[in-house]
């Protein structure tokens, strides 16, 4: 049934700008649109979302590491307070929210709607508006307001339910199509920004009072400003307001980007159906475009009207889509998507087909060799979605928008999504798509659209059955990598099978080269994996499939065979400064200088060389030769890997390695160890988003350690250790728990070791840490301590942790801390326990990265009985794992600061692993 604006909502209301809070009396008529007789209306309320750290908000924030929401102020939360309901009678009706679904209200009506009868609901209520701090809605500093979702609005009716979702700062409200009637009371100070219809009705006492009008919307706009940002564009058939941040171009000159862009729109999508559209700069910050928006102010490879206009270009089509298709933007948003970038895609290839992805980096001799400088602009979509797949992290287009991780909902599924719709664009031709757009929105327009309405569209006018691109592309994560396979060639003419190596059958288009240049292609639909296909040669000396890149593969290195030659795929190879995206026609060697430290070896000089590019590979290599300045001699480290990916199990990925290292461990003796291991990763198959994860963990290590005169030990020969270890973490910025068991067997010696650990954030901004360790030997025929549990300083014979003087007993490095084993600060009179082990590690904080910590263990050793042994302290956590320093206060010494020897009991982390930032951004996205 068409829905053509039935429901009518009528709204009062008073802006008080200090409190930030809104008095709203509304009036909503509601048109039952259904065949169902309703006792219940439901509306949307999604700016409670805000109210409290429990809400499906705040627990999507956590889960995605933000932290400000959470340590935020009560008054910069927001929340809807004081709802009142009554029916036209004046008879007031009862409300409630559900558990699952807090973010909407259940009205119950005195009599149930019948189909074509209309019902009216009187509210009252206050909306308390957030701080814009969070999703970037709500209040700033300047006490300006950016509304979106803020009033009840008419959830929307389908397949007799309403559809209810919770507001996880996804933008995909899916309220029922209404007319709106405003009177909007504001200090007189400020402006009014909006895609309704707007005029100022008079002024009073202070006051501006504002009429909104609008016909058939999903939602609108509400900027509210003391100083209005926003510059009017008029063309012929649409106003456009917007306040998207360019300092460096005219106003003339962004008229004619917004008129291009516009226009161009409208011949490709559609007319728009509103008088006006509001394009703000929070619509851009909230879904910019990734690569451009991470690049510095001062780097500049983009003219300033090409960054405008890819700029203004992603925010508009957002915003045009959003008001004018109603979609379920939960279920299928990758309508939306796949013809937002697919619209961008088309744009460039018109308008910059000679722009690179990295602009005019690509002119500058230094970067010519990068690959990253020198592919085409649009063929970047292709390379983030490319960067999921390699991680086995890419989730089926039609996943629900709260079920992606952070990365493909912003990213990788918006970039497959409209490679997809090129792909099926390049495949039909005759426009068939582009087609199937136009009827989608010329039919639609101010409609409900319903689940698989776009597919059935593209389905009735395609001339070819596609069942395979829904089935294949849409609706799983099945991954394409076509090979050729059993390639014979004459003079004239060639012969060749192809497969896809993960079993998934899909059309495939095939490219015939000479000397770089095109000479055939020919769209190859396979219907069987040993099928062979023959054509004419034509004089090419290489074929190539996929050479466009039109199909969303997962691998393009295998792609290609040479016709001349008895090496059809005898790539060069090429040598390439630091990091580079992958180039499937080369055998890329990346080397990078490095510099790191310890007491021993002193600076050591070396050079990195690896194969690892921007995206995954099955095959890994990285080995680092050095020199050791202090030392004198040759030093280094390095390992090949192997990684297989299982896409459809818990089980889903498992890593081969093989390691070795070669350094000092005291003035006059190296240390030399290998280390072949298994990983395997585990994860909930069902749920991406689920921040637990497992991993299995075998490794084999031998170690040959040199004898030393200036650092003896009692244990000085060589030695392999088999270590089985199990890990289950989750992590969320509101709590963490881990739970590490292990095993080590050797000849001499063998253990079995437990440890958990919590950490709880709390809403004053307080943190608590509790660390267990538990260790015992199964058995132990060592004679000395060097394999015994540590107390405060592991002596690591497994060479595993990044110790600057691992041999020192005195002055500064001995006071490196490294929080294991024991995890004790103090340096106590039992350092170790060759029986069995029992800590408990916690910390506290005081004020923000003060914190007090406290120890307590039991340790037994051999022929002595067990000791209670305990430290504690003042932690400063100036930045987490890279540079923290303990100062001990008390411990089982007494007072540590009895003596004029305090400044060797301090203790320090000093980390200058780059890794470690990389996993702070790592989990945020992944």
């Amino acid at each position: 049934m068409k829905q053509y604006g039935q429901h009518h909502s009528k709204m009062i209301v008073e802006v008080n700008s200090y409190a930030h809070i809104l008095n709203v009396e509304q009036e909503i008529t509601y048109f039952n649109q259904s065949t169902d007789s309703l006792s219940t209306i439901i509306l949307n309320d999604w700016n409670n979302a805000y109210s409290n750290v429990n809400s499906p908000l705040a627990r999507r924030f956590s889960d995605e590491f933000y932290r400000g929401f959470h340590l935020a102020k009560e008054e910069e939360r927001g929340s809807t307070q004081s709802i009142t309901v009554v029916d036209q009678n004046k008879l007031p009706l009862a409300w409630e929210r559900n558990t699952d679904v807090p973010d909407v209200i259940h009205i119950r009506l005195r009599q149930k709607v019948a189909p074509n009868q209309k019902v009216t609901l009187i509210l009252t209520y206050f909306v308390k508006i957030p701080s814009d701090t969070f999703t970037k809605y709500g209040y700033d500093s300047k006490d300006n307001m950016t509304l979106k979702n803020w009033f009840l609005a008419p959830a929307r009716y389908s397949n007799h339910n309403f559809i209810k979702y919770n507001n996880e700062n996804l933008d995909d409200i899916v309220n029922a199509i209404s007319d709106y009637d405003i009177s909007l009371k504001i200090p007189k100070k400020y402006t009014v920004t909006t895609d309704l219809n707007s005029s100022l009705s008079f002024e009073k006492y202070g006051y501006a009072y504002y009429d909104l009008k609008g016909k058939n919307r999903l939602d609108f706009n509400l900027i509210v400003e003391t100083e209005n940002t926003f510059t009017s564009y008029q063309n012929k058939e649409l106003e456009i307001l917007t306040n998207i941040v360019d300092t460096k171009l005219s106003t003339n000159q962004k008229a004619l980007i917004i008129d291009c862009i516009t226009h161009y729109a409208e011949n490709f999508i559609g007319k728009y159906p509103f008088e006006k559209i509001v394009v703000t700069q929070t619509d851009y910050e909230r879904n910019p475009f990734y690569g451009l928006n991470q690049l510095p102010s001062f780097i500049s490879p983009f003219s300033d009207t090409f960054a405008y206009e890819i700029k203004f270009m992603k925010a508009y089509l957002n915003v045009f889509l959003k008001n004018s298709l109603a979609l379920d933007e939960r279920k299928e948003a990758w309508v939306h998507d796949a013809i937002q970038i697919y619209t961008m895609m088309k744009y460039i290839e018109s308008n910059h087909a000679d722009t690179k992805m990295l602009g005019s980096a690509a002119n500058y001799k230094l970067l010519k060799s990068f690959n990253l400088t020198n592919i085409d602009f649009n063929d970047q979509y292709s390379y983030f979605y490319m960067l999921m797949a390699r991680k086995n992290l890419d989730q089926p287009l039609n996943t629900p928008k709260d079920a992606l991780i952070k990365f493909n909902e912003q990213i990788a599924s918006k970039y497959r999504a409209g490679l997809s719709l090129r792909y099926l664009d390049n495949y039909l031709e005759n426009q068939v798509v582009e087609n199937s757009i136009h009827e989608l929105y010329a039919t639609k327009m101010g409609q409900a659209v319903f689940e698989n309405e776009f597919e059935n569209i593209l389905k009735k006018n395609s001339p070819k059955d596609i069942n395979w691109f829904f089935s294949t592309i849409i609706n799983s994560r099945k991954a394409i990598d076509y090979k050729f396979v059993n390639v014979s060639k004459t003079k004239d003419s060639i012969s060749f099978s192809i497969r896809n190596k993960t079993g998934f059958i899909v059309p495939v288009p095939i490219y015939g080269l000479k000397d770089g240049e095109i000479i055939f292609k020919k769209w190859i639909d396979p219907q069987a994996t040993d099928s062979i296909y023959s054509m004419n040669r034509k004089g090419v000396d290489k074929i190539v499939l996929n050479y466009k890149n039109e199909v969303p593969e997962y691998n393009l290195r295998n792609n290609w065979k040479s016709l001349k030659g008895f090496f059809p795929n005898n790539r060069p190879v090429k040598f390439v400064f630091m990091k580079d995206l992958e180039d499937p026609y080369y055998n890329q060697i990346l080397y990078v200088p490095t510099v790191e430290y310890n007491l021993y070896d002193g600076f050591i000089l070396g050079m990195r060389l690896h194969n690892k590019t921007i995206l995954e590979k099955p095959f890994i290599f990285d080995v680092t030769p050095s020199f050791s300045t202090k030392s004198e001699t040759l030093s280094g480290s390095g390992f090949v890997a192997v990684n297989h990916n299982y896409r459809n199990s818990a089980l889903y990925n498992a890593r081969y390695t093989f390691s070795g290292s070669y350094f000092h461990y005291a003035p006059d003796a190296a240390y030399m160890k290998f280390n072949p291991s298994i990983q395997l990763h585990i994860r909930n198959k069902d749920n991406f988003r689920d921040n637990r994860k497992e991993l299995i963990y075998l490794r084999q290590v031998i170690v040959n350690r040199e004898v030393s005169k200036i650092a003896p030990t009692d244990f000085v020969e060589n030695y392999s250790i088999f270590n089985a270890k199990y890990y289950n973490t989750k992590t969320e910025v509101t709590n963490h728990f881990s739970f590490m068991t292990e095993l080590q067997a050797s000849s001499k010696f063998s253990k079995a070791i437990v440890e958990v650990s919590y950490r709880e954030l709390f809403e004053n901004n307080r943190r608590v840490n509790l660390r267990l360790y538990a260790a015992s030997f199964l058995h132990n025929n060592t004679k000395s301590d060097y394999f015994s549990f540590s107390l405060d300083r592991p002596t690591d014979y497994m060479f595993d942790y990044n110790y600057y003087g691992r041999s020192e007993n005195s002055g500064f490095f001995s006071q490196q801390l490294i929080i294991a084993e024991g995890g004790f600060k103090s340096k106590l009179g039992t350092p170790y326990a060759n029986q069995w082990i029992t800590a408990v590690n916690g910390g506290y904080t005081l004020w923000n990265w003060v914190e007090v910590y406290g120890d307590i263990g039991f340790l037994k050793n051999k022929y002595r009985k067990d000791q209670l042994l305990f430290d504690s302290g003042i932690r400063l956590n100036l930045v987490t794992d890279y540079f923290e320093v303990y100062l001990p206060v008390y411990s089982s010494n007494g007072w540590e600061f009895n003596d004029n020897k305090y400044n060797e009991k301090i203790r320090f982390i000093i980390t200058f692993s780059p890794t470690i930032v990389l996993n702070l951004f790592n989990r945020k996205w992944f």
